[in-house]
Order: structure tokens, then sequence, then C-alpha cells
């Protein structure tokens, strides 16, 4: 699967989600997905590699269980504490093909339900 066919699934699945929305409040090169006002996923090209020729490939920040984000970082090499978020709270998951479509797919599902969970019940019923 070609990086772009992998980055434009995964914008496609963060954007089905009920009531999901893009905006950019960090800049154009930040895709922030958010429910209502709430964020739950952010998407940018990576950051590693100092060289602008080097493969970069897109990383989706989502929202975790605590315990659960560490049991990933240990399964996945590309699992890697939330750049630029809260690290407790947040995986940065490297879309490098190491990882099974659906498996970033269940990930988009915890981040987006965790996010809907903290909503009022109003607002959750309004989503679900």
């Amino acid at each position: 699967m070609t990086d772009s066919l992998r980055f434009e699934q995964v914008e496609q699945y963060l954007l089905s989600k009920p009531e999901a929305s893009l905006y950019y409040p960090f800049g154009d090169d930040v895709k922030v997905f958010r429910v209502k006002s709430k964020m739950f996923a952010t998407l940018a090209v990576g950051k590693i590699g100092k060289d602008d020729k080097e493969k970069k490939d897109w990383w989706l920040n989502l929202k975790c269980d605590p315990e659960e984000a560490v049991m990933l970082r240990d399964i996945f090499p590309a699992i890697i504490p939330g750049y630029h978020m809260n690290k407790r709270l947040w995986n940065t998951v490297i879309l490098d093909g190491s990882i099974p479509q659906g498996e970033i797919e269940r990930m988009i599902d915890n981040s987006f339900k965790l996010v809907v969970c903290k909503m009022t019940k109003k607002e959750q019923l309004s989503i679900l």
C-alpha cells in the first residue's frame, strides 16, 4: 500500500466518525480532527530526519487509555508516546505500513470514544 493511499484511508476514516470535522489551529501542516469542539486526532508529516530528501511518514496522534498506551508501544515499534501531547494519554502512530489498517481503525475508534465519553450526556446522545 502506498503512503498516500494509507494516509487517505486514515483521513477518510477519521472524517467518517459522527460529527467529525477537520480544522487547522496549528497551521496548514497539522490536520486536527475533532468531534464537536474536542480534538480526538491529529495528522501531520513526521518530524524525524534531518535531511529533507528522506522519506517521511505521516504521524497520527490518538488519545488512549494510559495502560493500553504503554502496551501498544511495547507491541508496535511504530507507536511512540504522543508527539507534542500528554504522553500518558496520547500515542503517536507512525503510518509506515507496519501496523494493520484494522488496528489503526480500532485505535481511532477508541480515541473517538474516549473523547465523546467526557462530554455531557446530551452531547453524547446527539453524536451516538
